[in-house]
Parts: structure tokens; sequence; C-alpha cells
């Protein structure tokens, strides 16, 4: 080498850019990462295939969140469902096509599918009625609007300059890398994710229709008597149906054995026990009867931990705050670069976009809810403030607290809009009930909304995309998703008696209304041993988190997780029983395979859980067009 000559530099990775000064990052990453002018990205066959993805994913969240309530992650899935379909019709999609693809899919099922499944399956079970669907569509338009315009600012702080890693959003980016790469493995994910899918389709459909000619049960009971009453009277029994042990395999060895000893608990030991001194009702002995007593335990359980766990991130919700400032100016203005800002999704969008939803959302709030609008506004306003912490905690711990932020908004509005019992006419639903859970659910979905959206947004960073084109069909994913989930939801629950049973247990929903019953009415309303049921749930759901950080790392393993414990008293002993196998086989596998179930075990359970959960929507919609076209026409 001659003397003139210079080593070149070494390019940092995306790893080591926290170690430049923070205004130089955004820069730095747009000079040696970005392909956005290069790579196809935002093309019409990107977003109508993300649309038609996008509608599947929110069909596939929607029955999984009234089985369990739970949203699983849509990330991963959303990038081998892309590639796949690319494959499937010869397209030869580039990697941030495909991204491109995915950020359309993942926000059409997390912008509009949590709400459904919580506060406003809470209001159809408080009110006994449906909305009106166009005020559904309407409201869960402006909502998951909402969401996506406040990831704006959040985005660019936190993914730009602050470097979060939000790991399913790396992991995301890493499995779109290695699908690309057009090796073996691409492939064999690919055909094991289709043949999962069209595996259990074939199975959902012998169960819900071939069984009934054969007289086979979905669910199968030992013929034994517990403590008086058939198994069946306390759920007990073998689920047939493959999704819910698909989800227990995804969600982990630790959650789910918690869960089945919760259950196990619940229905072997306490249920008969309130039986024997009339707490429950033997007479007519079922789920729904066992579980209008053991949710006042599990909610509590399950709020409580919830909450115990938003103020252990106290430094998080503290750098959260800090951080404010920076939203609308701070480090990226110190070192303004005109290529930098002409790819980054300008402040007037966010502005513009988040004063139309919010503007939207009050509108709702007023005139089907009859929330005062100053309530309206404070909710809108709180959802920022929560969108702080929700997407600083995902960023930093990948665990989106939905549950907490529930929780917090449901709390403040019970404080500025308190209960008039003595002006309530007998029979008529509490006006601040459903206040309370409106406001909470523009607050709570719009602020979990934007912190799941930061999980694609980290991925488009990964990989170089131009984040003014991934937003974009970010957008577009909500009216896909408005689309596919506002019908899906009266389908799947054509009434108020189709949730709270076995069939739609809907976790999620009842510790929603529970909790704004609870803030209406008093705990002095509730049956003795429920009252102290719900005491000894909040207080379980702080002890075991405590015991768990007290102890060894080694012994942590050992200790129930609250939230699993809280939720095995809201879903049925067969459901339960199903996550556990689930999690079972998928620790089986891990231990004795570990390179092919790390390799194919994701794609596995997410073909599952689509195919069965899209057979069981397209089952419901043949059984319910004609009662659905009718309902449409009422509304």
């Amino acid at each position: 080498m001659s003397e003139t000559e210079e080593t070149p530099e070494r390019v940092l990775t995306l790893d080591e850019l926290g170690e430049l000064p923070p205004d130089e990052r955004e820069l730095y990453w747009y000079r040696h990462y970005y392909q956005g002018e290069y790579v196809p990205q935002l093309t019409v066959r990107a977003i109508l295939i993300g649309s038609v993805l996008g509608g599947i994913m929110s069909l596939s969240n929607l029955y999984i969140g009234l089985k369990t309530g739970w949203a699983l992650g849509i990330a991963i899935t959303a990038c081998v469902l892309s590639y796949s379909i690319g494959k499937l019709f010869r397209l030869n999609l580039s990697i941030l096509e495909s991204n491109c693809m995915q950020s359309c899919a993942s926000s059409a099922g997390y912008s509009t599918g949590g709400t459904m499944v919580s506060a406003v399956a809470a209001y159809l079970m408080l009110t006994g009625h449906h909305m009106a669907w166009p005020i559904l569509a309407t409201w869960t338009f402006f909502l998951a609007m909402l969401g996506v315009f406040l990831a704006i600012p959040m985005k660019r702080q936190m993914i730009d300059v602050d470097q979060l890693p939000f790991p399913s959003g790396i992991a995301a980016a890493e499995t779109l890398k290695s699908l690309h790469a057009e090796g073996d493995e691409a492939r064999q994910k690919s055909i094991s994710l289709a043949a999962a899918g069209g595996l259990s389709a074939v199975w959902k459909l012998f169960l819900e229709v071939g069984s009934v000619k054969l007289k086979f049960p979905t669910v199968l009971f030992p013929p034994f008597n517990f403590a008086g009453h058939p198994f069946s009277s306390w759920t007990i029994g073998l689920d047939l149906g493959l999704v819910l042990l698909a989800a227990g395999m995804i969600v982990g060895w630790k959650m789910c054995w918690s869960i089945v000893l919760g259950s196990s608990l619940n229905y072997g030991v306490l249920a008969p026990w309130m039986v024997k001194l009339g707490a429950i009702d033997g007479s007519k002995l079922g789920f729904r009867e066992i579980v209008s007593w053991s949710t006042w335990a599990g909610a509590a359980m399950m709020v409580s931990s919830s909450l115990f766990a938003f103020a252990l991130q106290w430094r998080t919700v503290a750098r959260a705050i800090a951080g404010l400032g920076s939203f609308f100016g701070g480090a990226k203005a110190k070192n303004y670069s005109s290529e930098v800002e002409s790819i980054q999704v300008p402040n007037s969008w966010f502005i513009i976009g988040g004063c139309i939803a919010g503007a939207g959302c009050v509108a709702i709030l007023k005139i089907a809810f009859n929330t005062e609008i100053w309530a309206g506004i404070v909710a809108v306003l709180l959802s920022f403030v929560l969108c702080l912490v929700a997407c600083r905690a995902t960023g930093e711990s990948d665990i989106t607290p939905m549950g907490a932020m529930g929780k917090v908004a449901q709390l403040t509005f019970a404080g500025l809009v308190p209960s008039k019992k003595a002006l309530i006419p007998p029979g008529v639903v509490d006006p601040a009930m459903i206040t309370n859970l409106m406001t909470a659910s523009v607050t709570a979905g719009a602020a979990s909304a934007s912190a799941d959206l930061l999980t694609d947004l980290k991925s488009g960073y990964i990989l170089g995309a131009n984040p003014k084109r991934q937003f974009i069909a970010q957008f577009m994913g909500v009216f896909a998703g408005t689309i596919v989930v506002v019908p899906a939801f009266y389908i799947l629950v054509p009434n108020a008696e189709a949730l709270g049973g076995a069939q739609w247990p809907a976790p999620a929903a009842q510790v929603w209304k529970k909790v704004a019953e609870l803030l209406s009415h008093g705990i002095g309303t509730l049956h003795p041993t429920a009252q102290v049921g719900l005491i000894c749930g909040a207080v379980a759901g702080v002890l075991l988190p405590l015991i768990e950080m007290s102890l060894p790392k080694r012994f942590r393993r050992f200790v129930p997780s609250a939230t699993g414990i809280g939720l095995s008293f809201v879903i049925p002993f067969n459901n339960a029983l199903s996550f556990f196998i689930g999690a079972l086989i998928a620790l089986i596998w891990q231990r004795n395979h570990k390179a092919s179930c790390d390799k194919y075990m994701v794609a596995v359970a997410s073909g599952v859980i689509a195919g069965e959960s899209l057979t069981g929507v397209g089952i419901a919609l043949t059984d319910a067009l004609p009662g659905l076209a009718q309902a449409l026409r009422k509304g």
C-alpha cells in the first residue's frame, strides 16, 4: 500500500450507532444504510397484497382475542406470509416490498382488533346490545388512525435517535433477510407454514361440519363425576381444536404451566368450595356460573400485576417524559439534513392526522356514548402521554403493556367522571361505566397500537426502508383492518349472550367490564366470597412478582406468572389444558431438536392459527350472512 493510500473507514454496525452523538445518528444511517431510493418499496402490488394479508391477520387476531384475550405477535407471521404469497404468484418481490406488505398487514391486525376484543366487547356485555354498525366502523377507523399517527414522532425519537432495540422488530427484519436469501430454509419455512395452515383448516372443517353428522364432540369430556357434577359442568375436558395448542407454543412454557396450575386451582378446588357455600349456583352449574364468581379474583390479579409491573418501570416512564421535548426539535434539529428530512414523515402529518383522528374520536364519544366533549379531549391528550410510556416499554422490553394502559386509563376516568348512582333508575346502565370504557378505550387502544407499530418501523429501519413510504403502508392497513374486522365481529358475536361462554370467553372484555362495574358500584355490592377473592387476587398479583424478584435467577422459573394465574380464572379448563399441551410440545421440541424448533416452530404455529381461525370465521360467515344482512339494515 502506498503512503498516499488511506485505509477505508469501517462502517459502524446498527448496534454501534448508539456510540455516535445523538444528532449524528440519523445522517449516518441515511448515508450508510438507506436503500429506499434503490429498491422498490411502496408499490401497488405490495399495498394490494398487504391489504388482503392485513384482512387475514385482523380476522386471526379477532378470533384469538375472543378466545384468549391475547393479541399474538404479528410481525414475524406477516413476514413469512408476505414472502410466501410473493413466491406463490411468482412476483419476485424485493425485500422492501415484502416489508411494506407486512407493515400494511401488521397495521390492520394491531390497530383494529385490540379494542374490539376489549372495550367494544365489554360494551356489548354491559348494555346487552351492539353499537350500530356505522358507529362501530367509524369508531374503529378513527381509533386505529389515531394510533398510526401517534407513532410518527415516537419512531423518529425512539428508533432513529434513542436506538431502542424493539427485539421483535429485529427478529422480523432478520426473518425477511433469511427468506430473501433464496436458500432452502426460506422455501422450507413457507412450505411448513402452508402445510400447517392447510391441515388445521381441514381439521377445523371436520370438527365443525363433519362431526355434526358423526355425532363427534369438539370437546371430549371424561364420563366421570367430580364433586357431585359431571366433568363437563366444570369444563374439565380436552378441546380438540388446534388453535389454542398453537398459541401455547408461541406464548411459552412458564405462562402456560401457570395457566393450567391456576385453572386446576379454580375448577378443582375453589369452584366446588363456592358451590358448597352457595356463592355459585350448583343447580345450573357451568362455565358462565363459575366465571361470574371467579372473574373477580382473576381480574384483580391481572390488574394488580399489570399496575405493579408498570410501577417497576418508573425509570422507563421518567425517560419517556424527559424525552418529550425532543419530539418537535431536540437532537435532530441540531444537525439538520435536508436529505434525512426528505424521507421522514413530517411532523405536520402527525399534527393534521392526529387532530382529524382525535376530533373523530371525540365526536363519536359525544354522539354515540353521550360523553362530555372535555372528557373526550382529555382521552385523546392522555393517549399521547401513555403512548410515550407504551412505546418506550415495547422498545426496551418487547412487551406492550396493554393491560396496564387500560387500567391506568380506567382509573383516571373513574376520578374525572365519577358515578352518580343515586340518580340512575333501576335497570339502567350507569352512564359513567360507558364513559369509563370508551374513553379508556381511546387512550389505551391508541397507545398500544402505536407501540406495536413501532416494531414494524424498526424492521424497516434495519432494512434501510423509506420511513415515509412505510408509514403510508401502515395507514393503508387501517382501511383493510376496519373493512374486515367490523363485519367479522358482528358475525362471530351476534349478541351479548355469545360472550362470556365456553366458545368466546373474551377474557380481556370481562376484565374491562368488571373494572368498570367495580369503579361504578363499589366492592360492597359483590358476594362476600367474591370480595375476599378480589382482595386475595390483588395481593397475589403483587406478591408473586415480588417473590420472583427476590429469588436467585435459577429459581425464578419455578414461580408462576401472576398474569397466567389471573387469566386461568376467566377461561375454561379445557382451554387452559390446550395451552399447556402446546407449550409442552414446544418445550420437548426445543430440548430435543433445537435447530429445527428455532427454524420451524413459529412458522408451524402461525400456520395452524391462521388456518383454523380463518376457517372458523368462514364457517360463521356462511351461518350468519342472512342474519347479518338483516342487522345491518336495522343498523
